[in-house]
């Protein structure tokens, strides 16, 4: 299967929708939201999601979305730092280097912004989301905190230190 990596806007909002449940669903604990609660989001929030967060999908031979990323400007980090959201690829699909393409498509834009640092969080328990960003050059920053939606789970933060001016 040949994969390629497709920055995309909000007309492709059902394909990121349907992408972002199915994750939701297939590793309901590895993310901050569920998939009950963006089941519900309408097209408008699909989007408006879109036009704010840069998103990538994976693509098929078929065109078929088999994997996706997004970054953002998460709230109360520093303004040279992009955060990593949504990393997930479709269980038939992993393992073939797509969750590295999309790793690498996300911090070439970070690095595009002029980003210092490129961080996300990971739920203890998530060893092989771990594993992925250790080799892909982020370290553990020791930071934790509670998942909102349920207090029960803790993550942590990792960081990668990028290239200025790369």
């Amino acid at each position: 299967m040949t994969v390629r990596i497709v920055r995309v806007g909000e007309d492709a909002w059902r394909a990121v929708r349907e992408v972002r449940l199915r994750a939701l669903h297939d590793a309901p604990d590895s993310f901050g939201s569920t998939a009950g609660r963006e089941e519900r989001f309408t097209e408008a929030h699909w989007r408006m999601r879109l036009r704010a967060t840069p998103t990538w999908l994976a693509l098929d031979d078929a065109g078929v979305p088999r994997g996706m990323v997004s970054l953002i400007q998460e709230p109360g980090s520093p303004v040279d730092d992009r955060h990593l959201v949504s990393l997930w690829v479709a269980p038939e699909a992993r393992r073939r280097g797509i969750g590295w393409a999309l790793v690498d498509a996300a911090r070439d834009q970070a690095c595009l912004d002029g980003a210092r640092t490129m961080s996300l969080w990971v739920l203890d328990g998530n060893t092989a989301a771990g594993d992925l960003y250790v080799r892909a050059g982020f370290r553990r920053t020791g930071g934790r905190q509670h998942l909102p939606r349920d207090t029960a789970l803790v993550e942590e933060r990792y960081e990668l230190l990028l290239a200025v001016g790369a």
